[in-house]
């Protein structure tokens, strides 16, 4: 079989594939440190070896179809690099492809290029790891590179992965789905991943080295679900203690993960010492300058959970414990990296903003890191630069970001598609940075984009004057959901011009369903121009009712309520806070976040319907009309919870009672859609959960974190819900119907109940009922599919028929 490259395949190769190097200079404040990170890769026949064995995992009928070898920066221009070239020599039953790369990950990444821009093929990844490729010819008929093959330099080093929270995605993974997970970063030339997992066991270690007990660390290190929070000093204690099977069990999969990142040329990214410590230190070392952190998002303070302690970063023994920290990690897994990842200050401002002071805390930071390390690279979030702009002025950014040497700091400027602060800081005032895509909070799904942002932003940023943008990143806090902006933000790690975004979208929607179909055409041209072009500055999606439920009275005016429903504000910041529940809390009535006409999408849904008869059997197709019929009929509740609203108000019991059981309607039926694809199950997350667990104990505890985290998350009392409800909200069939259907159905109950009765709205009472019932539902052992169920594609017209038509 044979692919015919067409003519907007030829365009995209003219616009994008350059042939012969272009000259490139990175910034040279972080020469040695790339030099140095050379040095230390895998030989090159472990990394032949290894890019070899990823395309025996994803592509195993093409094994031999295709010939790898490392080559120098010099064949490079000094550069990262793939080229892809004819095999020259015999080919009958061997190979056809010759892809070379100066790692495995260059290799893995023009591999990558090959099967999408000559075979036009797709690779797409699903919650299980699953790869699906479309039409790939089979071996002995793969296309053939024009003259002297392809070329394509990385236009900045790196390609970063991860945000520190993103374990909330993948806290439940086995090495069998981390083996995935890497081979993915690999394909899409991720070089520059975080790699976190497994670090409690390496501060059980060195905590013991200063006296502090398993006792004293069930008090300090939070649950599973709840990691990435404890390690910041949000909270303590909650959903844990850590067992000591899961202390080992995670240290063992670090280390295969790590050795795994190692043989394809990757540079992990380790963390370092923040300063979070357990209470008992103070106890030990009652001399030291620790302090008790403020209340972070418990009902009402509560100190199991709340006010974690910090140590002084100009204490000495700060710089004890980080170099402590660094040399055990050295010493568990090898000399792996010279990067460090420390966010000290992100959301814990400094007592005061003297720019001495400021300097000399960033100073102590990096020499904890340096006295481990005397290579260390402090890789440091750049957040607190946008949620706490109010502290971070000038004069302190640049003492922060001048308190280490010259090359040894680099920032992510985590919120660059929708908040660049190198535009706005004379580009981190010289600290080499790296143009990074946020996106997603919380793991939500909601079909949500950027995309001329992310095709242009980075190049924007890399040919700005003095520019010292050193590489481009994802970080997205939850993963597995907008697969499209993900593709598009990946390429940019080899884009050396701006993308026509339009054009790349009639090639990838080719590849991922593997045909060209008109009506798919029309309908992500519609996508492009609303659902994922989103320029009004607001980031924080998937606050529709049906899975964000407003918890309010609605006889009192919205606009005129305390910012009780305001409440449920993420993790990541006041700023972000402000803005989250609703998207005007002026408005008399809660809005839900919109940036596009819902009438428009409508129109593409009708079109991705319209191309069933052709993609049926595509498993890309049938995700994302699940997913779309979903968005849409999401938009859809969100008016008739309003519609329910103001029936109430009118004390109108009929007309109340048709849209409230109409919203009622709509959630078990978004259910049934949601059942009929793999990706979007409950059953999935929670079994997931309890396949790590070694004894009935810990499956019931990692159960209950799993459960909690995509529900209500942190603390409540009788009375108050947690302000983080609904925070990790997911779009799954089970939690629909087991934990959003009865939440509604129980508030609607007492609205009619209260017009019925000509009483006022008991919202204490409701909130009583339902905390209970979420309480329960929490620690429930209830069991949800793990399979799809139905026909989606009938499912989805069936839907389309019945609210849309």
């Amino acid at each position: 079989m044979k692919f015919i490259i067409g003519d907007v395949l030829i365009i995209i190769f003219i616009l994008f594939i350059t042939r012969l190097p272009q000259s490139f200079s990175t910034t040279e404040a972080i020469q040695p440190s790339l030099t140095r990170l050379d040095s230390k890769r895998s030989s090159p026949s472990v990394q032949e070896s290894a890019a070899k064995a990823v395309l025996g995992r994803f592509l195993p009928t093409h094994l031999h179809s295709f010939h790898f070898k490392i080559v120098s920066k010099d064949v490079c221009g000094g550069q990262g690099c793939f080229l892809i070239e004819n095999y020259d020599g015999p080919t009958e039953n061997g190979p056809e492809i010759l892809i070379k790369g100066t790692t495995a990950v260059e290799i893995a990444s023009g591999l990558h290029w090959y099967i999408k821009y000559f075979c036009g093929a797709h690779v797409s990844w699903d919650k299980t790891g699953g790869v699906q490729l479309a039409s790939v010819p089979k071996p002995g008929s793969l296309p053939l590179v024009k003259d002297s093959g392809v070329l394509i330099q990385r236009p900045v080093p790196w390609n970063y992965y991860q945000n520190v929270v993103t374990s909330n995605s993948y806290v439940w993974w086995d090495w069998e789905r981390w083996d995935k997970e890497i081979d993915w970063m690999a394909l899409q030339g991720i070089n520059l991943p975080l790699a976190f997992s497994g670090q409690e066991a390496i501060w059980q270690k060195v905590f013991m080295g200063f006296n502090i007990s398993m006792e004293d660390l069930n008090d300090f290190f939070g649950g599973p679900a709840f990691l990435a929070w404890a390690r910041m000093g949000n909270l303590h204690t909650w959903g844990g203690p850590l067992s000591k099977n899961w202390l080992k069990q995670q240290l063992v999969l670090q280390k295969k993960i790590l050795s795994r990142m190692l043989e394809l040329g990757m540079t992990p990214v380790l963390p370092s010492f923040s300063g979070n410590v357990p209470a008992a230190l103070k106890t030990i070392f009652p001399t030291a300058n620790i302090t008790r952190l403020g209340d972070w998002n418990t009902v009402d303070s509560d100190p199991r959970w709340c006010c974690t302690y910090l140590l002084n970063p100009s204490d000495p023994l700060f710089v004890e414990i980080g170099e402590a920290f660094i040399k055990m990690q050295i010493k568990e897994y090898g000399d792996v990296t010279d990067i460090y990842n420390c966010d000290t200050f992100n959301e814990n401002s400094p007592p005061t903003n003297d720019t001495t002071y400021i300097s000399s805390l960033g100073a102590a930071v990096y020499k904890a890191m340096s006295n481990g390390d005397k290579d260390a690279v402090w890789l440091m979030q750049g957040w607190l630069f946008y949620s706490d702009s109010t502290f971070w002025k000038p004069p302190q950014m640049k003492a922060l970001l001048h308190s280490v040497p010259v090359g040894k700091m680099i920032v992510l400027d985590l919120f660059a598609d929708v908040k660049p602060i190198w535009a706005t800081s004379s580009q981190f005032y010289g600290t080499p940075y790296v143009w990074c895509l946020l996106h997603n909070f919380g793991g939500n799904i909601e079909m949500y984009g950027t995309l001329d942002a992310i095709s242009s932003g980075p190049v924007d940023a890399r040919i700005s004057k003095n520019s010292t943008m050193v590489g481009v990143g994802m970080c997205m806090e939850g993963i597995e959901q907008n697969p499209v902006v993900y593709e598009l933000m990946s390429e940019m790690a080899f884009r050396k011009e701006k993308v026509p975004v339009l054009e790349w979208l009639k090639t990838y929607t080719h590849r991922r369903y593997g045909k060209s179909v008109q009506q798919i055409k029309e309908a992500w041209a519609i996508l492009y121009h609303t659902v994922y072009n989103c320029t009004d500055g607001i980031a924080d999606h998937n606050i529709d009712f049906i899975v964000k439920f407003p918890d309010w009275d609605p006889s009192i005016n919205f606009g005129s309520r305390p910012s009780k429903l305001n409440s449920m504000h993420t993790f990541r910041s006041r700023t972000r806070s402000r803005r989250f529940s609703f998207q005007e809390r002026s408005s008399d009535l809660p809005q839900a976040h919109l940036w596009y006409s819902t009438h428009e999408v409508v129109n593409a849904l009708k079109l991705f319907l319209a191309a069933g008869n052709d993609l049926a059997g595509s498993l890309t197709y049938r995700y994302d009309l699940v997913d779309l019929t979903r968005q849409v009929l999401s938009k859809l509740a969100n008016q008739v919870y309003l519609d329910a609203i103001n029936a109430f108000r009118r004390k109108d019991v009929k007309a109340l009672n048709i849209h409230g059981q109409k919203f009622i309607q709509l959630i078990k039926d978004i259910d049934v859609l949601l059942a009929s694809d793999d990706n979007f199950l409950l059953g999935t997350w929670l079994e997931s959960a309890k396949l790590l667990a070694e004894n009935p104990s810990e499956m019931r505890q990692y159960e209950w974190n799993a459960r909690t985290q995509v529900t209500m998350w942190f603390d409540t009392t009788p009375t108050n819900q947690s302000k983080l409800h609904d925070y990790a909200n997911k779009f799954w069939s089970g939690l629909l119907e087991g934990y959003y259907l009865p939440r509604a159905s129980s508030y609607f109950s007492y609205l009619f109940k209260s017009l019925e009765k000509n009483e006022s709205f008991k919202l204490v009472e409701w909130r009583k009922q339902w905390i209970s019932f979420s309480n329960k539902w929490q620690a429930g052992l209830e069991l949800y599919p793990v399979k799809a169920q139905g026909n989606f594609l009938t499912i989805a017209k069936a839907l389309f028929d019945k609210y849309l038509s």
